[in-house]
């Protein structure tokens, strides 16, 4: 697929997503969802890709949906397209859901790399993510309230998760900005760099993630999400289940333990 409204590269085994609308702060319009739901599955088929790196051109993150003209009356959930199946008519979820989804259910490790301001549903893309890197002039902002809305996109599933309950609530409730140090002390961001270092810092970390084992790796990351609603009892169970798919992966535990036993780095290889 040809993408217009995104870049799409891969350096090494990782795939880099850029939201490339910079003149809209990468706002959230049809192309822009279109293009990176296309290209989020394309690095999930991928099996050279083994991480994900999702960030944006200019001086935003991404400034949320789109409100410009048409696009706003669709994106608050107004007068958009009539629905033309039955599927569309049942639809609960909308483009939003949709769009949390498609990160949050994205089984190889994801970071964010926020260069700029992250807001509304962008803010929740990015929060989306396993792990955020911020430059300094990063910037969260809720804004739903501002649009007379309540949260959507996810943003009520991840940030209490992240932050906790009472902060969450002061920063939906306020619709305060976050600036980037008090982002990183709070923990919306996990690694604050110089903006010139933070697309090299990212694909770093995500070159470190992805030199382990890749089914081991991906089976962590679900046995992570899932369990961070489990009880114990089943969090355990999840967890003897997780191990038998990375031991499907016959020559990696081979190597894992060549590795081990002649102290060096391992290569890997998902077979």
């Amino acid at each position: 697929m040809s993408y217009e409204a995104i870049l799409y590269e891969t350096r090494g085994p990782v795939a880099i997503i850029t939201l490339n609308r910079p003149d809209r702060l990468n706002a959230i319009g049809a192309a822009v969802r279109e293009e990176v739901h296309a290209a989020m599955e394309a690095a999930h088929q991928d099996d050279a890709v083994r991480a994900a790196i999702i960030t944006g051109a200019g001086r935003g993150f991404c400034s949320g949906a789109d409100l410009s003209g048409a696009a706003a009356r669709a994106a608050v959930g107004g007068a958009g397209p009539a629905p033309t199946s039955h599927a569309e008519r049942l639809d609960e979820e909308g483009w939003v859901g949709r769009w949390a989804k498609r990160f949050a259910h994205f089984d190889k490790p994801l970071i964010g790399a926020i260069n700029g301001v992250a807001a509304g549903a962008g803010m929740s893309m990015a929060l989306a993510c396993d792990v955020r890197v911020g430059s300094t002039n990063a910037r969260f902002k809720s804004v739903f309230i501002e649009r007379n809305l309540s949260p959507d996109s996810g943003m009520t599933y991840f940030l209490p998760r992240i932050v906790g309950y009472s902060r969450a609530a002061d920063l939906i409730f306020s619709s305060r900005a976050v600036n980037a140090d008090e982002a990183y002390r709070i923990g919306l961001l996990d690694r604050l760099v110089e903006p010139d270092a933070l697309l090299d810092e990212a694909v770093a970390l995500a070159n470190e993630m992805a030199q382990w084992p890749p089914l081991a790796m991906r089976m962590s990351k679900r046995v992570l999400q899932h369990n961070q609603d489990a009880e114990l009892d089943e969090a355990l169970r999840y967890e003897s289940v997780g191990l038998g798919f990375g031991r499907k992966a016959v020559n990696d535990q081979k190597e894992s333990i060549a590795a081990f036993a002649e102290k060096r780095k391992g290569v890997y290889t998902g077979t």
